[in-house]
């Protein structure tokens, strides 16, 4: 057997190469080619494949591609690098799809909480209806029965309640007239008032409830909480009743004795000590109650409910003293009764057109503001009684307290 020379067999190698990898081109732009022809639909796209040529040096050229054929060594060693290369690369992007996965998912999870919260709320609520629903022809019947086992003290307070509004409408708007209100209308609401007093403590004269508004005890057996509540609330209405009764008295004297500016800081002056007076009123009555339920041969409860009366005591006080600075401010403006303005000249007046621009009349001892508009003495006096800036250009004229100058009562019912 006769051995070929080395360049022969080197040259043998080469060509066969070379033959591989330019079927390999041709395969690869072939499918190229047709890749192209499928997404173009259209024949007309063909490709011309380049004629591959082998240069001196072992590479081959197609085209603007050259292909390295010298070293077998350097592609073994491109692939093993690709390899190592590889996994790498794809190990690293499962993590970070599994990152990105994790933060979708975490959408839908809250999404998911909300509901689940949402929809048990939503089976509270409904479960309470249904409570509700079973449990409402019960409730009815023991209301019932606590409505009839205490219909004497409802069909009281309603009484009591109804008579104060109305009581208290008359008063504003006969307040609100100032001359031109009716003296017949302030004298029978002053009737009235004092004809209610005495009807229900002569109804239940038998309990002694007037000794409250003296700070007594009345005449009850145990003093139960409901017994408590009872005086409690009778006597802070008749206290309202007292003095809406002064301010109607206030109401029956002559303008030309006493001014409707000097009325309103009355009404407020009344108001402010009427507000004091409940809020005192009631401290015997509950101070008993908390000394006195309860079983007196008890050591233990008779303690507890001293510790109760003196932190009832302890924050009456501080409430009492909470009041203090409103209480100084009211007394020191009934005292001073400060002026808005200054009287007015004949040119201040001619220069408003001698007529009031609330009354639309003319000026009667007219007062000039700090803004320079005049108008009438009673007229801003009322005026002020709501309002603390002027009606024309909203000038703040005053910041004094003038609450309850109209001749208004509180509603709020001070039961503790």
């Amino acid at each position: 057997m006769k051995h070929r020379p080395v360049h022969e067999r080197q040259s043998s190698t080469e060509s066969k190469n070379l033959k591989e990898t330019t079927q390999l081109i041709m395969q690869s732009s072939s499918d190229h080619t047709h890749h192209q022809l499928g997404s173009n639909d259209s024949p007309s796209a063909c490709m011309s494949l380049p004629v591959p040529q082998l240069s001196a040096e072992g590479s081959c050229t197609v085209g603007d591609v050259t292909v390295d054929l010298s070293s077998q060594d350097s592609q073994h060693v491109a692939r093993s690098n690709s390899r190592r290369v590889g996994p790498s690369t794809h190990g690293r992007s499962p993590s970070r799809h599994g990152h990105t996965h994790s933060h979708d998912a975490s959408g839908p999870e809250d999404a998911n909480d909300d509901s689940r919260e949402q929809s048990n709320s939503i089976s509270e609520v409904f479960h309470l209806y249904k409570w509700l629903e079973k449990s409402f022809p019960y409730i009815l019947i023991f209301s019932a029965k606590l409505v009839v086992q205490h219909i004497t003290g409802i069909s009281v307070g309603i009484g009591l309640l109804t008579t104060f509004l109305y009581a208290n409408k008359c008063i504003v708007n006969q307040v609100f007239l100032r001359d031109k209100c009716s003296k017949l209308q302030c004298l029978w609401v002053l009737v009235f008032l004092l004809f209610s007093s005495f009807l229900l403590y002569y109804t239940f004269s038998s309990q002694a409830l007037y000794y409250s508004l003296v700070f007594m005890n009345p005449s009850l057996g145990p003093l139960h909480f409901f017994d408590a509540l009872w005086v409690v609330g009778i006597t802070d209405f008749i206290g309202k009743f007292f003095f809406m009764g002064l301010k109607c008295i206030i109401l029956l004297v002559p303008s030309f004795v006493m001014s409707h500016k000097s009325k309103g800081y009355w009404y407020m002056a009344l108001e402010e000590l009427a507000q004091c007076y409940c809020t005192l009123v009631s401290t015997p009555v509950w101070f008993r109650y908390l000394i006195d339920y309860g079983n007196l041969d008890s050591g233990a409860e008779w303690h507890f409910g001293i510790l109760l009366a003196l932190l009832y005591l302890i924050l009456k006080i501080l409430i009492i003293f909470g009041q203090r600075k409103t209480s100084s401010d009211c007394l020191r403006l009934f005292l001073s009764q400060p002026n808005y303005g200054t009287t007015a000249t004949k040119r201040q007046c001619s220069e408003a057109d001698g007529m009031c621009a609330i009354c639309q009349a003319e000026f009667t001892k007219p007062i000039a503001l700090i803004c320079q508009h005049v108008f009438c003495e009673e007229c801003i006096s009322s005026w002020f009684n709501k309002e603390k800036t002027c009606p024309l250009c909203r000038t703040l004229i005053s910041n004094h307290s003038h609450k309850w100058k109209d001749g208004a009562t509180s509603l709020q019912l001070r039961i503790f």
